[in-house]
């Protein structure tokens, strides 16, 4: 049960603690100020009618005050109970200073107001207001009996009133103070629980996106950064406080080419292969805050799932299309066909139109070309996939495309990093990928040191997951069209049909791989299947 006295069951603050040593220090130093304005004698008006009793209770009050110092700076008792001992020390002994200096006329009751002003701190107001009311009741009481015992006179119980009323200022003030600085405190720590809440919500729900996303900082370091980032970073150091350049240098350069662009104009940044090579990754960038330079927000896109969605829509687009194309186009063109074939045949047509025909040939050629591979594309069968052994599988195929077009098998490049590599796939699928590759690194690509294909076989760090590249050494791809490549119908060849690269592409995923094509260093382009994760089968 709480007393009139009890501090209300509230958390304290380091504060109020403070304020307690501090009222220790006061006890300490008053007495050796009063005993250094003892020695200077009359001078200073300071009288003592009783010096023994003066003399004593200073070095009690300072005694007090140590022993109080080492209280609160060892928490040896409640709070709540040594702000009451203080306090009715504090009256009891100053009390017993102003009497012996002649009351309340010797001016020395003013030592009252600060252990009031300070203990009021620490008390409620009502509370503030008792402790008040019995230090001007002591005084008051000290004035009576001085007035009994013909030490005082009538002039002093104004200034016992006058001090009375400023002890009750002091004591209500200080409480009020104390009692807004409480609420302030209270609202403050308040506020610091709703955002430290706050920011854990944010960090879990930035943690569980299922978006990648990182927030690099004006000197390029990361500042936050979640799991799914981090994988595709593929760096055990892209962590906060990390830099960006050390975890990733192609994001990097893509972050410093986007600030470069102005914000008016629309520049997509480039897209980068992430660490475990299986995945092509569109960075987008979102200014933070109103600085700049200042912090960006970075999103990182697999582009494989984008890309899979949209396939997904053309190809259904292609298979109603590819039903009346068989009827509709394909017996125009073979007519047109056939037509030229024949005017070719005849003896009385010159140079020049027989030239006209062969263009005529070639382009229905063409046109049939396009048609048996959108056909083949939509009629095509459900995946068989198969466990093979990459190498054995890759050395039979070098055999075949090398006799069946004509290029010597010295002319093939052929590393193997391990002769025991299985990967899960369907051999009609991965022979047209393979083969598609290799024709194409034959057609557009130049000799180098007497190699005009590379095939190369090994396993991707960390996640171990097989690949095979096929490489030349041609002109490679020009920029603007990277991101174009394997899309239908596109080509940045003459004579092209566009449909290639694309068909290879949708073969790959259809066995859960992924085609992926990269400049190669020193010239010329690599394209490289990323197969299935081998521990991820499924019997």
């Amino acid at each position: 049960m709480n007393t009139d006295f009890d501090v209300p069951a509230r958390p304290r603050s380091a504060l109020n603690w403070r304020v307690l040593g501090l009222l220790s220090l006061y006890r300490i130093l008053m007495p050796i100020a009063l005993m250094g304005l003892y020695s200077v004698g009359s001078s200073r008006g300071l009288v003592l009618l009783d010096p023994r009793t003066f003399f004593g209770s200073l070095l009690l009050y300072s005694a007090f005050g140590v022993i109080c110092a080492v209280l609160v700076r060892n928490r040896v008792l409640a709070f709540g109970l040594q702000t009451l001992l203080q306090a009715a020390v504090d009256i009891g002994l100053i009390s017993l200073i102003v009497h012996a200096s002649g009351g309340v006329a010797g001016g020395l009751g003013l030592l009252l107001l600060v252990p009031v002003g300070g203990v009021a701190y620490l008390l409620d107001y009502r509370r503030a207001l008792f402790l008040a009311a019995v230090a001007a009741l002591a005084v008051l009481g000290d004035t009576i009996w001085q007035g009994l015992t013909e030490h005082g006179d009538s002039a002093s119980y104004p200034t016992a009133g006058l001090l009375g009323l400023v002890l009750f200022v002091i004591a209500a003030s200080s409480s009020l103070v104390a009692s807004r600085m409480r609420e302030s405190e209270d609202l403050v720590r308040q506020k610091d629980l709703d955002l430290a809440n706050l920011a854990d919500l944010s960090q879990y729900i930035v943690q569980h996106l299922r978006e990648s996303l990182l927030v690099v900082d004006a000197g390029d370091r990361i500042r936050l950064i979640n799991e799914s980032a981090a994988q595709i970073l593929g760096d055990v150091h892209a962590v906060p406080s990390a830099l960006l350049g050390e975890v990733s240098p192609r994001l990097l350069y893509s972050l410093s080419t986007w600030r470069q662009v102005e914000r008016n104009q629309a520049h997509p940044p480039s897209s980068f292969v992430a660490a475990d090579g299986a995945r092509v990754i569109q960075p987008h960038f979102a200014p933070l805050g109103g600085s700049a330079p200042g912090p960006t927000l970075i999103f990182l896109e697999d582009n494989s799932l984008m890309a899979e969605r949209v396939q997904q829509s053309k190809l259904a687009a292609l298979g109603r299309l590819s039903a009346s194309i068989a009827h509709e186009i394909r017996n125009p063109v073979g007519a047109m066909s056939h037509a030229g074939q024949l005017l070719a045949e005849s003896p009385s047509i010159g140079a020049e139109e027989r030239r006209l025909t062969d263009i005529i040939r070639n382009n229905a050629d063409r046109v049939s070309t396009i048609i048996n591979n959108v056909l083949q594309l939509s009629r095509r069968e459900a995946t068989r996939p198969e466990r093979l052994q990459l190498a054995e599988w890759l050395e039979d195929f070098v055999l075949e495309f090398s006799e069946t077009m004509q290029v010597p098998t010295a002319e093939i490049g052929l590393q193997e990093e391990s002769e025991d590599m299985e990967v899960r796939f369907d051999p009609s699928h991965l022979h047209q990928v393979v083969w598609n590759l290799s024709d194409n690194a034959c057609k557009y690509g130049e000799p180098s040191e007497g190699l005009r294909v590379d095939i190369r076989i090994g396993r991707l760090k960390p996640n171990d997951r097989p690949f095979l590249e096929v490489a030349d050494r041609g002109a490679g791809i020009e920029t603007q069209f990277v991101e174009r490549i394997f899309e239908p119908f596109f080509t940045g060849r003459k004579g092209g049909t566009g449909l290639g690269l694309f068909i290879a592409r949708e073969l790959c995923q259809l066995n859960r791989a992924i085609l992926l094509y990269e400049p190669r260093a020193g010239g010329g382009s690599v394209f490289r299947i990323v197969f299935t994760d081998p521990q991820r089968w499924e019997e």
